[in-house]
C-alpha cells in the first residue's frame, strides 16, 4: 500500500508540474504574440549614403494611412545602427498632424532610459550584443514606450537631433533604402525637435527611408 501511495503522489506531483510548465508555456507565447507591429517597418538594411550627422536633425513620416490593423494604447520606437563607437542625442519628439498637413498638432516627448537626451554606447556589448556594429550586425535599439494610440486620421513624424560633436560625425543608420516602405524620410541642419502645437513642420521629404527609424510597434 505504502509502494503505491508514492507512486500515486508521484504521478499526482508530476501532473502538477507538467501543469505549470503548460501555464508557463501558455503564457510566454501570448506574451509573445501580443508584440505587433503598427506600421510597415524597413525591410531593407541598406546603410546608403549616411552624412555626417553632428549638428542634423531627421525627420520621418509615419503616415496614418499606412498604419496596420493591430491597434495599442502604447506606442514604442526602434532605432537601428550601423556604424560609430556612441551616438550623442541632444532631443527626440513624436509629432502629430492631420492627414497631409503640416500644421502640428500635438507633440510628445520620446526617451530612452527616461532621458530625452541620451549617449548610446555602440561599443557596449550591453547595449549592441554582437560586435563590431555593421550592416551585417546592426545594433537595434528600443526608445521607452509611448502612452500614444495612433490614429489613420492622423500623421506622425519622428524627429532626433544629433548634438554637435565629434561623436556624430562616425555613426550611421540602418536605412536610406531608395525601396523605404511606408516610412520615408529627410534630414534638416539644425534642431527640429523644438516646434510647438500650432506651429509649421518643415518641408523637404526626399521620399526615401528614414536612416534610423527602424520599426514602430506596439510595445
Amino acid at each position: 500500500m505504502k509502494t503505491f501511495y508514492k507512486l500515486a503522489t508521484s504521478a499526482l506531483t508530476l501532473a502538477l508540474m507538467m501543469g505549470v510548465v503548460a501555464a508557463c508555456a501558455s503564457a510566454q507565447t501570448a506574451e509573445t504574440a501580443a508584440l505587433a507591429n503598427l506600421a510597415e517597418g524597413q525591410g531593407v538594411i541598406a546603410s546608403n549614403g549616411n552624412p555626417q550627422w553632428d549638428g542634423l536633425s531627421e525627420i520621418v513620416l509615419i503616415p496614418g494611412s499606412a498604419l496596420m490593423g493591430a491597434s495599442s494604447t502604447t506606442t514604442a520606437l526602434y532605432l537601428g545602427f550601423t556604424g560609430g563607437s556612441t551616438v550623442d542625442i541632444d532631443n527626440m519628439v513624436l509629432y502629430t498632424t492631420p492627414r497631409n498637413s503640416s500644421m502640428i498638432t500635438a507633440t510628445k516627448k520620446l526617451t530612452l532610459n527616461k532621458v530625452s537626451d541620451p549617449s548610446i554606447a555602440l561599443t557596449s556589448k550591453t547595449v549592441c550584443p554582437v560586435q563590431p556594429v555593421s550592416v551585417t550586425n546592426p545594433c537595434i535599439v528600443r526608445l521607452d514606450s509611448i502612452k500614444a494610440t495612433l490614429s489613420p486620421l492622423d500623421d506622425y513624424y519622428f524627429v532626433v537631433y544629433f548634438s554637435l560633436d565629434t561623436n556624430n560625425e562616425t555613426i550611421s543608420g540602418i536605412g536610406g533604402s531608395i525601396d523605404p516602405g511606408s516610412l520615408t524620410g529627410w534630414a534638416l541642419y539644425g534642431d527640429q525637435t523644438r516646434i510647438g502645437k500650432d506651429g509649421a513642420l518643415p518641408s523637404g521629404n526626399a521620399g526615401v527611408g528614414p536612416y534610423f527609424l527602424l520599426y514602430v510597434t506596439n510595445q
